[in-house]
Protein backbone atom coordinates (compact mmCIF):
# COMPACT_ATOMS: atom_id res chain seq x y z
CA UNK A 1 0.00 0.00 0.00
CA UNK A 2 1.85 3.49 -0.92
CA UNK A 3 1.64 5.96 2.07
CA UNK A 4 -1.12 8.25 1.24
CA UNK A 5 -3.28 5.49 1.47
CA UNK A 6 -1.62 4.39 4.21
CA UNK A 7 -2.18 7.92 6.00
CA UNK A 8 -5.89 8.05 5.27
CA UNK A 9 -6.96 4.56 6.05
CA UNK A 10 -5.05 4.62 9.23
CA UNK A 11 -5.27 7.66 10.72
CA UNK A 12 -7.11 8.06 14.00
CA UNK A 13 -8.49 10.71 16.33
CA UNK A 14 -6.60 11.31 19.38
CA UNK A 15 -7.39 12.60 22.39
CA UNK A 16 -3.99 11.82 24.51
CA UNK A 17 -1.08 14.10 24.07
CA UNK A 18 2.20 13.80 25.33
CA UNK A 19 3.19 17.44 26.65
CA UNK A 20 6.49 18.10 24.74
CA UNK A 21 5.86 20.39 22.11
CA UNK A 22 6.19 19.57 18.09
CA UNK A 23 9.17 20.40 16.13
CA UNK A 24 9.15 23.58 14.08
CA UNK A 25 9.79 21.27 10.61
CA UNK A 26 6.71 19.23 11.55
CA UNK A 27 4.54 22.06 11.86
CA UNK A 28 6.04 23.55 8.64
CA UNK A 29 4.96 20.48 6.87
CA UNK A 30 1.61 20.30 8.46
CA UNK A 31 0.84 23.54 7.62
CA UNK A 32 2.21 22.97 3.92
CA UNK A 33 -0.28 20.65 3.55
CA UNK A 34 -3.08 22.99 5.07
CA UNK A 35 -2.47 25.90 2.75
CA UNK A 36 -1.89 23.12 -0.41
CA UNK A 37 -5.73 22.01 0.06
CA UNK A 38 -8.15 22.86 -2.64
CA UNK A 39 -10.66 25.72 -2.53
CA UNK A 40 -13.58 26.76 -4.78
CA UNK A 41 -12.64 28.81 -7.27
CA UNK A 42 -9.33 28.91 -6.21
CA UNK A 43 -10.09 32.16 -3.94
CA UNK A 44 -8.40 30.48 -0.71
CA UNK A 45 -10.67 31.75 1.55
CA UNK A 46 -9.35 29.97 4.80
CA UNK A 47 -6.39 31.31 6.91
CA UNK A 48 -4.93 29.24 9.42
CA UNK A 49 -3.90 30.33 12.70
CA UNK A 50 -0.87 28.28 14.87
CA UNK A 51 -1.48 28.62 18.68
CA UNK A 52 1.37 27.53 20.96
CA UNK A 53 1.24 29.78 23.55
CA UNK A 54 -0.02 27.89 26.55
CA UNK A 55 -2.21 30.96 28.11
CA UNK A 56 -3.81 31.29 24.80
CA UNK A 57 -4.62 27.78 24.25
CA UNK A 58 -5.87 27.61 27.88
CA UNK A 59 -8.34 30.29 27.55
CA UNK A 60 -9.42 29.35 24.39
CA UNK A 61 -10.21 25.02 25.45
CA UNK A 62 -11.83 27.21 28.70
CA UNK A 63 -14.40 28.92 26.35
CA UNK A 64 -15.04 26.20 24.38
CA UNK A 65 -15.91 23.81 27.34
CA UNK A 66 -18.15 26.85 28.21
CA UNK A 67 -19.76 26.63 24.75
CA UNK A 68 -19.98 22.63 25.49
CA UNK A 69 -21.19 23.17 28.53
CA UNK A 70 -18.43 21.28 30.70
CA UNK A 71 -15.52 21.40 32.47
CA UNK A 72 -13.32 19.56 30.66
CA UNK A 73 -9.91 20.69 28.44
CA UNK A 74 -11.36 19.77 24.55
CA UNK A 75 -8.37 20.53 23.60
CA UNK A 76 -6.82 16.88 25.16
CA UNK A 77 -3.80 18.73 26.78
CA UNK A 78 -2.28 19.10 23.24
CA UNK A 79 0.12 21.65 23.05
CA UNK A 80 -0.33 23.29 19.52
CA UNK A 81 -4.12 24.52 18.22
CA UNK A 82 -4.48 25.35 14.23
CA UNK A 83 -7.86 27.21 13.90
CA UNK A 84 -9.13 27.04 10.73
CA UNK A 85 -11.32 30.26 9.90
CA UNK A 86 -12.60 31.27 6.11
CA UNK A 87 -13.90 34.44 4.73
CA UNK A 88 -17.67 34.47 6.24
CA UNK A 89 -18.78 36.15 2.78
CA UNK A 90 -17.15 33.47 0.55
CA UNK A 91 -20.65 30.91 0.21
CA UNK A 92 -17.89 27.79 0.20
CA UNK A 93 -16.38 28.81 3.10
CA UNK A 94 -17.26 25.97 5.55
CA UNK A 95 -16.46 23.77 2.64
CA UNK A 96 -12.75 24.95 2.07
CA UNK A 97 -11.74 25.20 5.28
CA UNK A 98 -13.41 21.68 6.12
CA UNK A 99 -10.52 20.60 3.24
CA UNK A 100 -7.82 22.42 4.46
CA UNK A 101 -8.95 20.90 8.36
CA UNK A 102 -8.67 17.10 6.33
CA UNK A 103 -5.26 18.08 4.75
CA UNK A 104 -3.83 19.30 8.06
CA UNK A 105 -4.82 16.16 9.67
CA UNK A 106 -3.81 13.36 7.25
CA UNK A 107 -0.55 15.65 7.13
CA UNK A 108 0.07 15.76 10.87
CA UNK A 109 -0.18 11.63 10.71
CA UNK A 110 2.08 11.54 8.02
CA UNK A 111 4.74 13.67 10.07
CA UNK A 112 3.97 11.59 13.02
CA UNK A 113 2.08 13.73 14.82
CA UNK A 114 -1.39 13.14 16.50
CA UNK A 115 -4.66 15.01 15.41
CA UNK A 116 -7.95 15.83 15.96
CA UNK A 117 -10.81 18.15 14.77
CA UNK A 118 -12.43 19.94 17.94
CA UNK A 119 -15.46 21.56 16.72
CA UNK A 120 -17.49 24.78 18.31
CA UNK A 121 -14.71 27.29 16.61
CA UNK A 122 -17.81 29.32 15.02
CA UNK A 123 -19.41 29.63 17.99
CA UNK A 124 -15.67 30.68 20.01
CA UNK A 125 -15.06 33.42 17.24
CA UNK A 126 -18.66 34.67 17.22
CA UNK A 127 -18.48 35.48 20.92
CA UNK A 128 -16.94 38.53 22.09
CA UNK A 129 -14.08 36.71 23.57
CA UNK A 130 -13.53 35.18 20.00
CA UNK A 131 -13.79 38.69 18.49
CA UNK A 132 -11.14 40.35 20.70
CA UNK A 133 -8.53 37.14 20.05
CA UNK A 134 -8.95 37.65 16.40
CA UNK A 135 -8.38 41.46 17.05
CA UNK A 136 -5.38 40.14 19.26
CA UNK A 137 -3.86 38.17 16.67
CA UNK A 138 -4.41 41.03 13.25
CA UNK A 139 -6.98 39.37 12.32
CA UNK A 140 -8.83 41.69 10.04
CA UNK A 141 -12.00 40.83 7.79
CA UNK A 142 -15.50 39.02 8.72
CA UNK A 143 -14.25 35.15 9.73
CA UNK A 144 -16.25 31.95 10.53
CA UNK A 145 -14.34 29.54 12.47
CA UNK A 146 -14.44 26.39 10.80
CA UNK A 147 -12.16 24.27 13.04
CA UNK A 148 -9.37 23.71 15.40
CA UNK A 149 -6.84 20.91 14.67
CA UNK A 150 -5.21 20.29 17.24
CA UNK A 151 -1.68 18.67 17.48
CA UNK A 152 0.80 17.00 19.38
CA UNK A 153 2.35 13.67 20.23
CA UNK A 154 0.23 10.87 20.88
CA UNK A 155 -0.15 9.48 24.07
CA UNK A 156 -2.18 6.69 22.63
CA UNK A 157 -3.08 4.37 19.93
CA UNK A 158 -6.99 3.94 19.00
CA UNK A 159 -7.92 1.60 16.83
CA UNK A 160 -10.66 1.78 14.03
CA UNK A 161 -14.12 1.06 14.90
CA UNK A 162 -16.75 -0.78 12.85
CA UNK A 163 -18.11 1.06 9.63
CA UNK A 164 -21.80 0.82 9.19
CA UNK A 165 -23.27 -1.61 6.67
CA UNK A 166 -24.89 0.93 4.27
CA UNK A 167 -21.89 3.56 3.96
CA UNK A 168 -21.70 2.92 -0.09
CA UNK A 169 -24.34 2.75 -2.30
CA UNK A 170 -23.67 2.06 -5.79
CA UNK A 171 -25.50 3.23 -8.36
CA UNK A 172 -24.74 1.33 -11.99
Amino acid sequence: MNKAMECLLNRRSIRKYKSEQIKREELGAVLQAGVSAPTAKNLQSPIIVVVQDKETIAFMSKLNAQIMGVTSDPFYGAPTVLVVLADAKNPNAVADGSLVMGNLMNAAYATGLGSCWINRAKELFEMPEGKELLAKWGIEGDYIGVGNCILGYADETPQMKPRKENYIYYVL
